[in-house]
């Protein structure tokens, strides 16, 4: 068996750290008084109470964490971080009078630590200051990961960080050491996010935003979350240069971080441009974005102006798991919104904030079809795979198709057990394949203009698993539940 007990150590300290996320917006709802400022102090002290018990309880085991623990703790932080994260939705909620059931909470706080953005909750517009800031600092929290952040800390408290940062980057290559320690790793990646943040909440206050609107859109724009305090998403602002700003943060952290890492400390931009993920990334979302604009002019749906302003913006928010609106692109042409859809699995870059399944793994399943082509007809010829300059290990191929054939197999289950509730199939492929991809709005009854509530209880726990799927990227979390697993 797992040893967990120095995993639930780590838990506990991981635990309350998150406790005093809550800071934020208690103080946000003593300075604007919206009436919900006792939920934050309940919902810290319960949080802060369980994490002290796991660390307490288990402070004797302090052995470093093997491979397996830092599988096994990612996907409990996932599992246990989103129930702590709903008790402020659910207190304020009943307080106000519009309770919000443990489903739907539990689905909103799993939505916001993934960088999702669906949400189950209408009336945006009217709730409290506070919580719509917590949603969306949900969202900024879980952007970079959280885990991320913690290995920067965790070594200061005697527990080591390398296994933790494997198990909670994304891509298929997870080894490659920035700087020599982990630590000075997750310290720069997270000054990176940092830098960019201060960067877009400026942004967008100088472009026309309230400095709490700025602030909130900055949470889910560089997170590339999408959530939104307000039901008309970013169409609420209905400002060509907020969009614009938008697009662009967009593009930013659709990209490798630790590209920009690497660059910002050696004064040199030129590796940054000649890196074939992103090359990839950023052509695909501006090419896709020009095709779905020239369509809506086409089809005569809008002006050449304004369709290339709704087409871009829209393109881009969803193929980088934003999930932004400005308008009901269900009335679009099928094809865009079913693009937009499908992009949203491939457009972002490994070490980015957004999910799906990496531009890298593409590149790589092309590189490598073409090579069994070239093997069809030149049976003993050696054309290893390439991405830039460097040669893709076969391992690494071989991690690349275990993982492309667990997603399929992910979005066709999960799709049959909605089909199963007798739900549209447009909706239930969608509404999967957002999720699974942490993209937000899907099809269907799902689309932009409504949202996640007019789900049954049990759909939206098949979608909240979807997301967590998505989030630990499959493999980490079926792992798990594998008996190879447990055993020593």
């Amino acid at each position: 068996m797992v040893d967990m007990f120095p995993v639930l150590r780590v838990l506990g300290m991981l635990v309350m750290i998150f406790a005093s996320s809550l800071a934020l917006p208690m103080a946000v709802s003593w300075w604007t008084r919206d009436g919900v400022l006792f939920v934050y102090p309940l919902s810290m002290a319960a949080t802060a109470f369980v994490g002290a018990w796991l660390w307490w309880s288990f402070r004797v085991f302090r052995r470093e964490l093997q491979p397996r623990h830092g599988v096994m703790l990612v996907s409990l932080v996932w599992l246990l971080l989103p129930l702590f994260a709903a008790l402020p939705l659910m207190l304020a909620g009943h307080h106000l009078g519009r309770p919000l059931s443990f489903t739907h909470a539990y689905f909103e706080a799993v939505s916001g630590l993934t960088t999702t953005g669906s949400t189950v909750m209408s009336g945006l517009d009217r709730l409290p200051v506070s919580v719509n800031v917590w949603r969306t600092f949900l969202q900024w929290l879980g952007g970079m990961g959280i885990l991320i952040l913690a290995v920067a800390v965790l070594p200061l408290l005697g527990v080591g960080g390398s296994q933790l940062f494997k198990a909670e980057a994304a891509g298929p290559v997870k080894d490659a050491k920035l700087t020599p320690r982990m630590t000075g790793t997750a310290k720069g990646l997270w000054g990176v996010y940092a830098l960019f943040s201060v960067a877009c909440a400026l942004a967008y206050w100088l472009g026309g935003m309230a400095p709490l609107d700025a602030v909130m859109h900055m949470f889910t724009t560089v997170s590339l979350g999408g959530l939104s305090p307000y039901d008309a998403s970013f169409g609420h602002f209905q400002s060509p240069l907020l969009e614009a700003i938008a697009v662009v943060f967009m593009l930013v952290a659709s990209c490798n971080f630790a590209l920009y890492f690497v660059a910002f400390r050696k004064g040199d931009w030129r590796g940054f441009w000649r890196d074939p993920e992103l090359r990839a990334t950023l052509g695909t979302l501006i090419v896709g974005g020009l095709v779905v604009s020239l369509l809506l002019w086409a089809k005569g749906v809008y002006e050449p102006l304004t369709a290339l302003r709704h087409g871009m913006f829209n393109v881009v928010s969803l193929a980088t798991t934003t999930g932004y609106a400005t308008v009901d692109y269900l009335g679009w042409p099928v094809f865009a919104p079913v693009l937009m859809l499908l992009l949203s699995g491939v457009a972002t870059s490994a070490g980015s904030t957004g999910c799906g399944i990496k531009m890298v793994r593409m590149l790589i399943l092309v590189k490598q079809a073409r090579r069994e082509m070239t093997r069809l007809v030149h049976p003993r010829a050696v054309q290893p795979v390439r991405l830039g300059d460097a040669v893709v290990d076969n391992r690494v191929i071989f991690s690349v198709l275990a993982f492309m054939l667990v997603y399929g197999a992910t979005v066709i289950g999960l799709s049959m057990v909605l089909l199963l509730t007798d739900l549209d199939p447009v909706t239930a492929f969608s509404a999967v394949l957002a999720s699974v991809n942490c993209a937000g709005p899907g099809l269907g009854a799902v689309g932009p203009a409504s949202n996640f509530a007019v789900l049954t209880d049990f759909q939206v726990w098949v979608c909240t698993l979807a997301m967590l799927l998505g989030r630990l990227e499959i493999l980490s979390f079926m792992a798990v539940l594998t008996p190879a697993f447990w055993r020593r």
